[in-house]
């Protein structure tokens, strides 16, 4: 840690494992429930369960982001943050907001949109907060010695994930428009935007571990922000057809979403690419095992499952099946939980001057979690194929298709149980690296 004001990072990350956890809690009410153990329908009903699960996972990762940003933003730019009371404000303000969200969805607070489900009265306190952050960063970009292209990118992916947020606060009587600018959110949002912010990250991550010249991994960078922005906005259109927009945007939609993979693919052979070239023997290995991790399993999870079920004459049978759950756990596992454990992993013992550096319970954290988010998408995978075909093709009512799927997600349980005995370790890791210090500046040299 070279600046005080870094310190803020640790209690985004802190908001971030407090959030996971919740999220893996309503994840296995939602397991149970597909298995046929519905006990808690009266009290947590189904939609209910899913729609926290979901933006949990959200909040999350953003926390986790801002986290990053308030690390790395101070030390690119060679200046302490403008104003750290205001940035634990906002940190709170955050999480009043999650809070008062996540208990109104279990009092029918809410409205029926995926992933946007927070109520607009809400969304105007998200703007004030995401202003303030992005306020924030801006100034002490500005303020700042200097302005690397690492932390434009990973400005740039924060502006616009905040831009792009705007469109989905905006009410239409029409569903198939609501539908349309709903996409504009979500879709680019991880699929566009977002793998600008895990660009940053993984390239300032690449930068401190591996010692590979700045100039190099960053020209990296213009390359995978030039994919991103070619096969992600346009590749959006593979989801409209589903909602009344014109045909055209199926051949579209196909055409890019198959694209999409090779941001991806570019991030994977960047990182391992950056491995391979460095000479720096960095003592944090798990640091780089995450972000090598990133890169890898984001390019299958992201990429291939993405490919696999997003062209044309697929997705018409999988498109909102159990194959849709397939890509989109490995996806978000992969490109951005993944980067958020990475920057976390590497910033704990800056932050507190405690090299934990490659503890037993680290690296339990990184294998079980992995193995066991790779079970669970092979549990999707087996489930939603057995959907596809039975719903799908042989015509067969929902419901009794779901009845014919629960063995498979005795499985997923299973798998899933080992992933949260991964977190477990990783959370526990956290709490053992203590707090952060001031002392810290002079005990860790970066």
């Amino acid at each position: 840690m070279r600046y005080k004001s870094q310190k803020v990072a640790y209690w985004f990350f802190a908001l971030s494992m407090l959030l996971l956890t919740l999220q893996l809690v309503y994840g296995f009410i939602m397991g149970f429930a597909h298995m046929g153990y519905d006990g808690l329908h009266s009290i947590i009903p189904f939609n209910t369960a899913r729609a926290v699960h979901t933006n949990l996972l959200v909040v999350w990762l953003l926390s986790g982001f801002m986290g990053a940003a308030y690390y790395i933003i101070p030390e690119e730019a060679e200046y302490e943050l403008v104003n750290v009371k205001l940035a634990y404000v906002q940190l709170i303000s955050l999480a009043v907001v999650g809070v008062i969200a996540i208990v109104g969805y279990h009092f029918n607070y809410w409205e029926g949109r995926k992933f946007l489900e927070i109520p607009r009265p809400l969304d105007y306190l998200v703007v004030i907060n995401v202003l303030t952050f992005l306020g924030l960063i801006l100034a002490t970009l500005f303020k700042g010695k200097k302005r690397t292209t690492t932390s434009l990118v990973l400005t740039m992916g924060l502006v616009f994930a905040a831009l792009l947020y705007l469109p989905g606060m905006i009410w239409f009587d029409s569903q198939t428009t609501d539908s349309f600018f709903r996409w504009w959110v979500v879709h680019l949002w991880v699929e566009g935007v977002w793998e600008l912010i895990m660009g940053g990250i993984l390239a300032f991550l690449l930068i401190k571990i591996t010692g590979v010249d700045r100039e190099v991994i960053e020209k990296w960078l213009y390359v995978i922000v030039g994919l991103t922005f070619i096969s992600g906005i346009l590749g959006t259109g593979h989801h409209y057809y589903y909602i009344g927009a014109p045909k055209y945007w199926l051949i579209i939609g196909g055409i890019f979403s198959a694209l999409e993979p090779l941001a991806f693919l570019g991030m994977a052979l960047f990182a391992i690419a950056m491995y391979r070239k460095g000479e720096k023997k960095h003592p944090n290995k798990l640091a780089l095992s995450w972000t090598l991790g990133t890169a890898i399993i984001s390019f299958v999870g992201a990429g291939l499952l993405g490919l696999a079920h997003t062209l044309p004459s697929v997705n018409m049978y999988t498109h909102g099946t159990l194959v849709t759950a397939m890509h989109g756990h490995l996806a978000f596992w992969g490109a951005y939980g993944m980067i958020v454990f990475a920057i976390i992993t590497y910033t704990l013992p800056n932050l507190t001057g405690r090299k934990r550096y490659e503890t037993t319970n680290g690296i339990l954290a990184f294998w079980l979690s992995n193995i066991g988010m790779i079970g669970m998408t092979s549990a999707f995978a087996a489930a939603g194929v057995a959907q596809v075909y039975m719903e799908r093709i042989m015509g067969l009512d929902f419901g009794d298709v779901q009845k014919e799927i629960e063995v498979h997600f005795l499985v997923l349980v299973i798998c899933a149980t080992l992933f949260s005995v991964g977190i477990s370790f990783f959370i526990y890791e956290f709490i053992k690296h203590g707090l952060p210090n001031d002392e810290a500046i002079e005990k860790v040299n970066n």
